[in-house]
């Protein structure tokens, strides 16, 4: 069965993922003469360097998501789906999905990357990640039942539930472990008088030899300097080996009993099936040429975190996964595209490293940028002010600017909710 979809005479532009990439490629394209037809299982975009503030009840699920069809509604030459991938048939140029099939004059999969368990069924089980908006609203009421759950217990008894265990030293696991520490000074004890929080443990498990390790040496001390000074217990060089949902067990045979491990120890690129083995790099990631082009392809494009450049003398193991490795190659492949419609040359993409940054609770964060670095109460301004501009739409930017206000001077936001189906 097809898929309905306007007619049109002009070249079809179907986009798998409406990430970053996948969004700064439609909105450059949907000026040109094509159209475009974005097919993603979720019908919002999701802002992920947010998450962790939903997981532990700093911004409301709706503040950082924004609905594809009230992007795209007044362009008449773009369209979406709501849909999952099951498999691309490039030799008939047909994207296979779960309500039909979708042909395509050219594709670009920007399926972005999901959770890297490593292979270890146990962790997968148990754990909690956070890479969608649902693993960040499980992961909040998980955090929430564990203090209801430890009322029910003796004091000597309540431990295991207050021990927080987070799995990975980067952005992610540094911003969670500086937001639940802060949790446990200024905003628990109001709502959980009776625990006494003194027990609450917050431990940080990295493998590599410091936190932050894609930054600077300088900026990962710092971080690792504001996150000792706010109470979390770092364990350097470990890996995390085994978990049954309530023991922890690293590869070096440590035991941590903890009943709640969180999971950002890695990432693994989501390959779209149909496209041949070779074309699979490590990581799962998509080999692609200097013009986003998928190895032995002429139409087939990949972009953002799934894709694994080839040739880049800078980054030999292909780009940063980041949101703006993504973007700038979304950008790029629109004009791209666009001279291949009008045969003219293609543009090389050539990635532009506009800096990095992290933030380990208010007034800290650090910062680098292309000629500095820079930590404290600046840098955390600096981070609100890119977050902020990088967030779809005005009410959107609104909301979470005054919950960031409001919590700032109150610590006291009132989404501290446990919110799930009955079947959860």
């Amino acid at each position: 069965m097809e898929v309905r979809i306007a007619h049109s005479n002009l070249p079809r532009v179907v986009v798998i993922g409406g990430g970053f990439g996948g969004i700064h490629l439609v909105n450059k394209l949907r000026k040109f003469d094509v159209q475009v037809v974005v097919v993603d299982q979720y019908n919002f975009h999701q802002f992920q360097p947010l998450f962790y503030q939903v997981a532990t009840s700093g911004l409301e699920p709706s503040s950082i998501i924004f609905p594809f069809r009230k992007m795209f509604q007044k362009n008449e030459h773009v369209h979406f789906r709501l849909a999952e991938v099951e498999k691309i048939d490039s030799a008939n140029k047909e994207v296979l999905t779960n309500i039909g099939k979708i042909s395509y004059d050219y594709l670009v999969v920007a399926t972005g990357a999901g959770n890297n368990f490593f292979g270890n069924e146990n962790i997968e089980k148990y754990a909690l990640p956070m890479k969608s908006i649902n693993e960040s609203l499980r992961l909040r009421n998980v955090i929430l039942e564990r203090f209801e759950e430890a009322l029910g217990y003796e004091e000597e008894e309540r431990d295991p539930f207050l021990h927080f265990v987070i799995a990975g030293g980067g952005p992610t696991g540094t911003e969670l472990a500086g937001t639940l520490a802060e949790m446990r000074s200024f905003v628990l004890p109001k709502d959980y008088p009776e625990l006494d929080l003194s027990h609450m443990r917050i431990s940080l498990i990295e493998g590599a030899p410091r936190v932050l390790a894609a930054m600077s040496e300088q900026s990962s001390q710092k971080a690792k300097e504001y996150l000792e000074n706010l109470g979390v217990e770092i364990h350097l060089n470990t890996y995390v080996g085994d978990y049954d949902g309530k023991i922890i067990t690293t590869r070096a045979g440590e035991i941590y009993e903890a009943h709640t491990l969180i999971w950002a120890a890695g990432i693994k690129a989501n390959f779209v099936d149909g496209l041949p083995e070779e074309t699979r790099g490590p990581g799962n990631r998509i080999w692609v040429n200097e013009y986003n082009l998928v190895k032995g392809f002429e139409n087939v494009f990949a972009i953002g975190d799934v894709a694994l450049m080839d040739g880049d003398p800078n980054y030999p193991k292909g780009h940063p996964q980041l949101a703006q490795a993504a973007i700038q190659q979304g950008n790029n492949l629109a004009k791209n595209i666009m001279a291949i419609v009008s045969n003219k040359p293609l543009t090389s993409f050539r990635y532009k490293n506009l800096g990095a940054m992290a933030t380990v609770g208010r007034n800290k964060a650090v910062v680098e940028l292309p000629r500095r670095k820079f930590a404290g109460f600046f840098a955390w301004l600096v981070w609100m002010l890119v977050h902020l501009r990088s967030i779809l739409g005005i009410k959107n930017k609104w909301v979470v600017f005054m919950n960031w206000v409001w919590n700032y001077f109150t610590y006291n936001l009132s989404l501290r909710l446990i919110i799930k189906r009955k079947d959860e």
